[in-house]
């Protein structure tokens, strides 16, 4: 029986359906089909030692076999659907296809001759979400198979109906390289020889309903520069890392005993002129590490540098949880900036998020047809504020996928900490949600009972496998036990963390510090409240980009009065952000006193500091840094409530506020008193009680001239005498300054 020339003829033992499928890439199984396999039914030629072979290859003038051994040739393939499917027999030997098109005659391994990949193991841990290497074996992974060099892919699609690796190396065809599913983890996977590092690739998965998608890889550890949306081969070459004394140092400092001063950077924007609208990240490590260091920074933190398709995003609606962003150059450019600012002494903090993610066509949301990284019902899968997609962390899948990218930075990258974005909105079902809006837990209650689980595992996991590593919450509620350690028989609702972000502060010190400063005794409780719950969480005290973005103004834009009261009220905020019990975080521009809102699309406002007041505030903030790092009193008792005493908190009336920050080592750390006037009155005679009668050395000023201040104070040094006061049997009478807060180290 004849057929028309557009329908399969090719041996008889070949389905027609199934060779119809392969041709309009529908075929859910092609390894049941391509590549070597017995011969079924009568065949066109006879004999013993000859099997069947299926090619497919839509740019092909003429496919057949040759011996790998020695090249002879083993058959010939007859074109079986104009589609490019090509089939027959062949001598049963190992072979090599031999393939002519337009570009001429290549001989190329078949990837439908090797066996499956991942090992049953490997698929059972990836489904319970714990494998302890998911970017070992999910992703693009150049490897060798059986002596064969190529790039093994698999991703996890577990409801497509058919997934093909397209790229650069087959004309972006999803016919030519559909994989191979593995049922038991709902994975596909697929070796393509020849594929080496920087070829450019994505996932042509169809869905049940027949839709066609063209995915980035969830795990790919290289991509195309934005808009470009491939995924990139990444190199396996090993970096050549010269950390290790960094990392072993890490690995058994008590970090909650260390000084912590944070330098928050937005890298697109932190250095931009004509001749460099964009630092790559050599560039920015040649220009930023010295800064950072040359100010007393402990660390640095980049607003998220994993990969996002729209820069207005500030990286905040991330898709590429495993690349550096190429915006900033290939991977190891990021590894070669870890690397110099561990040189350099200068820690690497990496804002993460796994809250939520954009819904852009070619990344996580709806990845193979269903809600797969998402939840399916909008009222918990769909974040309105923000119009992402929310990360189901109930699913084993998808919290192992999470983990997998904390790790791979923390581990991979060396990177010192995670500040953890938008932990509020994951903890509760009902945030920034209408009653009817939300979906209640099991208990009938609004805590996300899944994202607490997930969130405990995240920090069990960091704390055994990178001991020294930080996560840092950004938490806006009083929600119990954020940085409570995760112990046997411990409070259900501790999730861990190294530290948190005091929001209660930021705000509360910004709301007082704009207020008119004759009105300030009006407000003093709004200062002093923080000391309330200091010690209820380990804190750290953010001035961060988003205080001074959206309308909020700049640091100095809400100081009030004119340019230099403003300058001064600055100083004295700052001042008393570094004596205040908290680790240290501002966002870059604030050290210099910018007056304008941060501008992602622009650059620090370098020229400031051809003013002397502008210099003024940055050589404050680099006299604060050093001051913070060298006295153990101002960092090594943050989290206990005896590392702090108030000696005025309620002179509301004069707006002054005075404590002391003490180690409790008092043989051989001095004590530090921190003395805050925040109103433009100088306030001579001002009588302080202190433990004990002898000199205070006074270490820092904020009206110094060297800052921009008029150089009132007290001569450098004061004389406690045996006057009790506020409860104390000695006491300074000190120079309060306008606008200024002092600090002054007890002598020995």
């Amino acid at each position: 029986m004849s057929h028309p020339m557009h329908e399969p003829a090719g041996p008889p033992g070949l389905d027609r359906g199934a060779i119809e499928a392969l041709a309009e890439a529908r075929h859910g199984d092609p390894f049941a089909v391509l590549g070597p396999g017995p011969i079924l039914g009568p065949v066109p030629i006879s004999g013993p030692g000859r099997r069947r072979l299926v090619v497919i290859r839509p740019d092909a003038d003429e496919v057949g076999a040759a011996a790998q051994q020695d090249g002879r040739p083993l058959g010939i393939l007859a074109r079986v659907h104009p589609a490019g499917i090509f089939a027959g027999t062949i001598e049963d030997a190992p072979y090599r296809l031999v393939v002519t098109t337009g570009r001429g005659t290549e001989t190329v391994e078949d990837p439908y001759r090797f066996g499956p990949i991942l090992t049953d193991e490997d698929l059972q841990l990836i489904r319970a979400g714990h494998h302890p290497d998911l970017p070992g074996v999910l992703g693009a992974r150049v490897t060798e198979i059986e002596g064969v060099a190529g790039t093994v892919f698999a991703v996890w699609a577990p409801n497509a109906d058919r997934v093909s690796v397209t790229g650069d190396f087959n004309d972006w065809d999803g016919r030519r390289h559909p994989m191979r599913l593995r049922h038991a983890a709902g994975v596909w996977e697929l070796f393509l020889p020849g594929i080496g590092p920087g070829r450019a690739y994505r996932y042509e998965i169809r869905s049940r309903g027949g839709t066609v998608l063209h995915k980035a890889d969830p795990m790919a550890q290289a991509t195309e520069m934005p808009p470009g949306t491939a995924s990139i081969v990444p190199d396996p070459t090993p970096f050549p890392w010269t950390d290790g004394s960094w990392m072993a140092r890490r690995a058994t400092t008590d970090l909650l005993k260390m000084p912590v001063s944070v330098y928050e950077v937005h890298a697109a924007s932190w250095f931009r002129d004509a001749a460099h609208p964009q630092l790559d990240w050599d560039g920015l490590a040649d220009r930023l590490i010295p800064y950072v260091r040359a100010l007393g920074f402990t660390y640095v933190e980049l607003l998220p540098v994993m990969e996002h398709p729209f820069g207005g995003s500030w990286g905040y609606q991330p898709l590429g949880l495993f690349a550096p962003s190429a915006r900033f150059g290939r991977p190891r450019g990021f590894a070669r900036f870890v690397d110099r600012c561990h040189a350099a002494g200068i820690g690497v903090i990496l804002d993460w998020v796994p809250a939520h993610f954009p819904m852009d066509p070619h990344g996580l949301f709806r990845f193979d047809g269903t809600a797969l990284y998402e939840h399916e019902d909008p009222r918990e899968g769909i974040h309105r504020d923000w119009n992402t997609a929310i990360y189901n962390h109930g699913r084993d899948e998808v919290a192992g996928f999470l983990i997998a990218s904390a790790l791979y930075w923390l581990e991979h990258y060396h990177v010192d900490g995670l500040r953890v974005d938008a932990v509020a909105s994951m903890l509760y079902r009902d945030y920034s949600r209408e009653a009817g809006d939300w979906v209640p837990n099991i208990h009938g209650g609004r805590e996300n009972l899944e994202t607490v689980a997930f969130l405990r595992r995240l920090n069990q996991v960091i704390e055994a496998r990178v001991p020294g590593a930080m996560t840092i919450a950004e938490e806006s509620t009083a929600w119990p036990g954020v940085t409570a350690p995760i112990t046997a028989g411990g409070s259900e609702t501790a999730l861990g963390f190294t530290l948190k972000w005091n929001m209660g502060w930021m705000h509360d010190s910004l709301k007082y510090m704009g207020e008119d400063p004759i009105n300030r005794r009006w407000h003093h409780g709004t200062m002093t409240f923080s000391l309330v719950y200091a010690w209820s969480e380990r804190y750290v005290l953010p001035l961060s980009h988003d205080e001074v973005v959206h309308g909020k103004g700049s640091l100095l834009g809400r100081m009030p009065g004119d340019d230099w009261q403003k300058r001064a009220n600055l100083r004295a905020y700052l001042a008393f952000m570094w004596g205040h019990p908290g680790r240290k975080l501002i966002f870059a521009g604030g050290e210099l006193g910018n007056p304008r809102e941060w501008d992602h699309d622009g650059s620090t406002p370098w020229a400031l500091l051809d003013d002397p007041g502008h210099q003024g505030i940055q050589a404050l903030v680099a006299d604060l840094n050093r001051l913070y790092a060298r006295e153990p009193a101002l960092h090594g008792r943050d989290d206990d409530p005896g590392g702090f005493q108030w000696v005025v908190g309620d002179d509301a009336a004069n707006s002054v506020f005075a404590w002391i920050r003490r180690t409790g080592e008092e043989a051989t750390d001095p004590d530090m008193l921190v003395v805050a006037n925040l109103t433009p009155v100088p306030r001579e005679g001002y009588r302080i009680g202190v433990p004990a009668p002898g000199i205070w050395h006074e270490v820092l000023n904020t009206d110094a001239t060297a800052y921009g201040g008029s150089g009132l104070g007290n001569g450098g040094r004061a004389l406690a005498v045996e006057t009790p006061a506020h409860g104390r049997p000695a006491s300074l009478t000190l120079t309060l300054p306008p606008l200024s807060t002092l600090m002054l180290r007890q002598g020995r």
